[in-house]
C-alpha cells in the first residue's frame, strides 16, 4: 500500500495571492489530530502525521481501516450515536475515548468524508462556571446600553475576560471591506489599535469566503510547524476540503502577516449579517494560547449576541435622525400651494427641503426651469447634471457620497458638491439634494498602498504598521438611510404636485378651448342664421328680377349681350342658392346618437331609386343593388348620404358610356383599418365613371373641394364633405378608391354596433 500526503506546494506569487487555495492546505496545526473516514463505511482515508503523538498508532496503521477496528466498540458505539443524531448536534462538542486517551472533537463533512478534529480533554467545571457566570453577566451589560459602539466595546471586554487574550478587537468592514477597530479591549501594557484603519487586501477575498463558512477561527501558535494529512495513493488527485476545520493549517503570507505584528496567537470570530460578513471578533495573544472548547463557544456566543443586536441598535442610533427628517417631511406636506409654476419657488427656498435629508443645497428642474436654494451648480450646470444622473440611473432615482466617479468627464460639475441625491420626477423633470466635500482623516494602520511586497526573497506582507495619515478628497458626508427614505418620500409627493401642475394646466387649456368653441358654433349659428334668411331673401330678389328681365314683356328688345349677361347672373344666383341649402344641411348635422333607430338600407335604396328614375332615364343610367344589411341610424340622414353618392356618380359620368352604378354588401361584418377596427357591415357603391387619381382619396371628402372646373361639373363641392359628416355622426367611416377613365367605388362602414 503506498502512501502520499496531500499537502498544498504551490507557491504563492503575485499572479495567484488573490487565488490562493487556502481551503485545501493539505495540512493541520500540531496542538491535535485529524482523521477523516467515509460516511458510508467509516473506513479511515486520511489521518494526520502526529496521530502517534495523541493515540499511539500511526497514521500508515490507520489509513485503510475501518473505525471500529482500530478504536473497539466503545468509541464505534459513541461515535454512532452522535452520528445518529448529527444534524442536531453537528455545533456541539463530541467527547470520545480513543485508546484510554480522552478527546473532545468538532466533526463536518467534507465531500464524502466524516471529518473528525481532536484534542486531548483538559477541561475543567472552573472552566464551564466562569463561561456561564461571564455570559449571565454579559446579558445584564447588554440591557443597558443603547448605541451599537456601546454594545460592541461591551463584547470586546467580555471576550477578552473569558479567553484572557491581551487583546481583542471588534473590527468592522466597510462596502469595500477595508476594515476598522470598532471596539477594543487590550492590557494596560499595550499599544491601542483603536480607530484603525485596514485596506482590504489585508484579509483577501477567499479569507472573507471561508470566514462565512467557518465563523471560529484558532491559531495556538503562530510559529507551529504545519502537520501533513496523509492518504492511501489511488492513482488520483486526492484532496480535502478543510473549509469548516478548526485546525486547518494557515496561509504562510497570513503566518508572516501577524508575525510581522508580533502576535503569537490568535482567534477570530465571523459576524454575519443579513447574510454579509459585517466584522470580526478579532483575538491577538503575544504568546502561544489556547483555548477549551467550551471557552471557544462561549466567544463565539459573544458574537452571535452582536449579530442579533445589529439591526436594533443601528435603529435606535437612526430613531432621532429619522424623527427629525419625519418632522421636516410633515411640514413640507402640510404646506398648501396652489398648482402654479410660482410654487416650485415657494418649495426650493422652504428650509425644511433641505433639513429633509440634510443636506447643503437643492435644485428643482420643473419643465426646463431651475428652482434652487442653498449650495448647488449654475442653472446650466443643474440642467447637465440632472440629464447625466437620469441617463445613469435609467431615469428612476441615484444617490452617491463620491460624484466624481459618475460624472468624471465633468469635473466642474463637482467644483463645490461631492454628494447628491437624485430623483426623477418624469417629463425631464427632477430633484437634486447636494452636499459639499467634507475633508476626513483616515488613519490607516501602515501603507495601505503597500499591503504585499515582493522582494528578493519572495512575495512577503508588509513588515511596518506605524500610523499612516491618509486625507480623503472629493468626498461628502454618506447619506444615511432615514435621510434617502425621506428624499424618496418628498420626491413622491412632489411628483404629486407636478401632477396637479399639469393636470391645472390641461383644465385651463380646456376651458380656454371650451370658451372657443362656443364662440364658433355661435358664430357658426349666425352664418346658418345668414344662410337661411339674410342672404337667401336678396338672391331670390336677383333670381326674380334677372327672369322679369329676361322673360317678361318689354316695350323695347334687349340686346343679345345683356341677355348672355342676365342668363349667366342666373346661372350664378342658381348656384349660389344650392351652395346655400348644401351649407345649412352640413351645418344642422349633429353628432349625436338622437333619433338612431333600425334602418333598413334597402328601403333607403328603394326610395332613391324612384325619386331618380327620370334623372336615369335621361342618360340611359342603370342602379342595381344585391341583398343590403339592416344598421342603426337617423333615416333621413342615410338617405341623404346614400342620395348623394348616386348623384355624384350620375354627374361625373363618362359620356362615352352609359353610366351604371352597382350597390353590394359584404356578406359579413368585417374589421379592419379602412372601419377603423371596429366590427362594422361595408356597402359599397361602385360606379363606372369618369374616376379620379387615387392621391386625391383624401382631399375630395374636404369641404368646397372640386377636382374639376364650374364648367365641366355643376355643384358646390360640399356633397362629399356631407357624406363624411353623416358617417361620422354614426361613427363609422368612408372610404373612396379611384382609376382614371374607369370609375370609382365609395365603400361605407357602418359599426355594428
Amino acid at each position: 500500500m503506498k502512501i502520499k500526503d496531500i499537502v498544498n506546494h504551490d507557491i504563492v506569487n503575485l499572479t495567484n495571492c488573490e487565488h490562493e487555495p487556502i481551503h485545501i492546505p493539505g495540512s493541520i496545526q500540531p496542538h491535535g489530530f485529524m482523521i477523516a473516514f467515509g460516511t458510508d463505511d467509516l473506513k479511515i482515508n486520511f489521518c494526520s502525521a502526529n496521530v502517534n503523538e495523541f493515540i499511539g498508532i500511526s497514521h500508515e496503521q490507520l489509513l485503510g481501516k475501518v473505525f471500529l477496528d482500530v478504536f473497539g466498540a466503545q468509541a464505534d458505539t459513541q461515535l454512532k450515536r452522535y452520528l445518529g443524531n448529527f444534524a442536531a448536534t453537528k455545533t456541539s462538542i463530541l467527547k470520545i475515548t480513543l485508546c484510554q486517551r480522552d478527546f473532545q472533537c468538532t466533526l463536518h463533512i467534507s465531500g464524502e468524508n466524516y471529518v473528525l478534529e481532536a484534542e486531548p480533554d483538559t477541561h475543567t467545571l472552573n472552566d464551564v462556571s466562569d463561561v456561564y457566570n461571564q455570559t449571565a453577566l454579559f446579558l445584564s451589560y447588554m440591557n443597558n446600553t443603547s448605541t451599537l459602539r456601546e454594545l460592541c466595546q461591551l463584547i470586546a471586554q467580555g471576550t477578552r475576560d473569558i479567553t484572557g487574550y491581551d487583546r481583542v478587537m471588534v473590527y468592522r468592514f466597510d462596502k469595500e471591506y477595508n476594515g476598522e477597530v470598532f471596539a477594543e479591549a487590550c492590557a494596560d501594557n499595550i499599544e491601542p489599535f483603536l480607530g484603525l484603519h485596514y485596506p482590504h487586501t489585508d484579509i483577501p477575498v477567499q479569507a472573507r469566503e471561508l470566514y462565512l463558512k467557518n465563523l471560529l477561527r484558532l491559531i495556538v501558535d503562530i510559529n507551529y510547524t504545519p502537520v501533513p494529512i496523509f492518504t492511501i495513493d489511488e492513482g488520483t488527485d486526492k484532496n480535502l476540503d478543510l473549509s469548516l476545520s478548526i485546525l486547518r493549517s494557515t496561509s504562510p503570507i497570513h503566518v508572516e502577516y501577524l508575525q510581522n505584528m508580533g502576535v503569537g496567537a490568535t482567534m477570530t470570530i465571523s459576524l454575519i449579517h443579513r447574510g454579509r460578513l459585517w466584522g470580526l471578533i478579532a483575538c491577538h495573544h503575544y504568546s502561544p494560547k489556547n483555548l477549551t472548547p467550551e471557552i471557544r463557544l462561549a466567544a463565539q456566543l459573544q458574537g452571535q449576541f452582536i449579530t442579533s443586536q445589529i439591526d436594533v441598535r443601528q435603529s435606535n442610533e437612526e430613531y432621532d435622525l429619522a424623527r427629525r427628517t419625519n418632522i421636516a417631511l410633515e411640514k413640507l406636506n402640510a404646506s398648501e400651494l396652489p398648482p402654479l409654476m410660482e410654487s416650485f419657488k415657494i418649495i426650493s427656498v422652504n428650509p425644511e427641503l433641505l433639513r429633509l435629508c440634510n443636506a447643503a443645497g437643492v435644485s428643482l428642474l420643473i419643465s426646463g426651469q431651475v428652482f434652487k436654494n442653498g449650495l448647488a451648480p449654475s442653472d446650466e450646470n443643474v440642467v447637465v447634471l440632472s440629464e447625466k444622473l437620469r441617463a445613469y440611473s435609467n431615469d428612476t432615482t441615484f444617490y452617491t457620497d463620491k460624484l466624481i466617479n459618475f460624472v468624471g468627464d465633468s469635473k466642474e460639475l463637482c467644483e463645490d458638491i461631492s454628494g447628491v441625491i437624485y430623483h426623477s420626477l418624469g417629463n425631464n423633470n427632477s430633484i437634486i439634494w447636494y452636499r459639499p466635500e467634507t475633508l476626513s482623516e483616515v488613519h490607516w494602520a501602515g501603507n495601505p498602498d503597500k499591503a504585499i511586497i515582493k522582494d528578493s526573497r519572495g512575495l512577503h506582507p508588509r513588515n511596518s504598521f506605524n500610523l499612516w495619515k491618509q486625507i480623503i478628497k472629493c468626498r461628502s458626508n454618506e447619506w444615511l438611510q432615514p435621510e434617502l427614505n425621506a428624499a424618496a418620500n418628498y420626491a413622491h409627493a412632489l411628483q404629486k404636485q407636478i401632477s396637479m401642475l399639469l393636470l391645472s394646466r390641461e383644465e385651463e387649456k380646456y376651458r380656454t378651448l371650451n370658451e372657443t368653441l362656443k364662440e364658433a358654433n355661435a358664430e357658426l349659428e349666425n352664418i346658418n342664421w345668414i344662410s337661411t334668411h339674410d342672404l337667401q331673401e336678396p338672391l331670390r330678389k336677383i333670381q326674380l328680377i334677372s327672369s322679369k328681365l329676361m322673360y317678361g314683356e318689354q316695350e323695347e328688345i334687349i340686346p343679345q349681350y345683356v341677355m348672355d349677361s342676365l342668363q349667366r347672373m342666373n346661372v350664378s344666383a342658381d348656384r349660389m342658392q344650392t351652395l346655400l341649402i348644401d351649407i345649412l344641411k352640413y351645418t344642422r348635422i349633429k353628432n349625436s346618437a338622437d333619433g338612431f333607430e333600425l334602418v333598413d338600407l334597402n328601403e333607403i335604396v328603394s326610395e332613391i331609386a324612384d325619386e331618380t328614375r327620370e334623372v336615369f332615364h335621361e342618360k340611359n343610367g342603370k342602379i342595381s343593388a344585391s341583398h343590403l344589411p339592416s344598421i342603426h341610424g337617423v333615416p333621413f340622414l342615410i338617405k341623404q348620404l346614400f342620395s348623394n353618392i348616386i348623384l355624384n356618380s350620375l354627374k361625373y359620368s363618362d359620356p362615352a358610356r352609359n353610366p351604371e352604378i352597382i350597390i353590394s354588401s359584404s356578406p359579413n361584418p368585417v374589421k379592419s383599418a379602412a372601419s377603423k377596427n371596429k366590427l362594422s357591415y361595408a356597402v359599397s357603391f361602385k360606379d363606372n365613371g369618369i374616376g379620379f387619381e387615387q392621391q386625391y382619396a383624401e382631399s375630395i371628402f374636404n369641404i368646397f373641394t372640386r377636382l374639376h372646373g364650374v364648367s365641366e361639373y355643376k355643384g358646390s363641392g360640399v356633397g362629399l364633405a356631407l357624406c363624411r359628416k353623416i358617417m361620422q355622426t354614426h361613427g363609422g367611416n368612408i372610404v373612396a378608391t379611384g382609376t382614371p377613365g374607369e370609375g370609382s367605388t365609395f365603400t361605407l362602414y357602418f359599426p355594428v354596433d
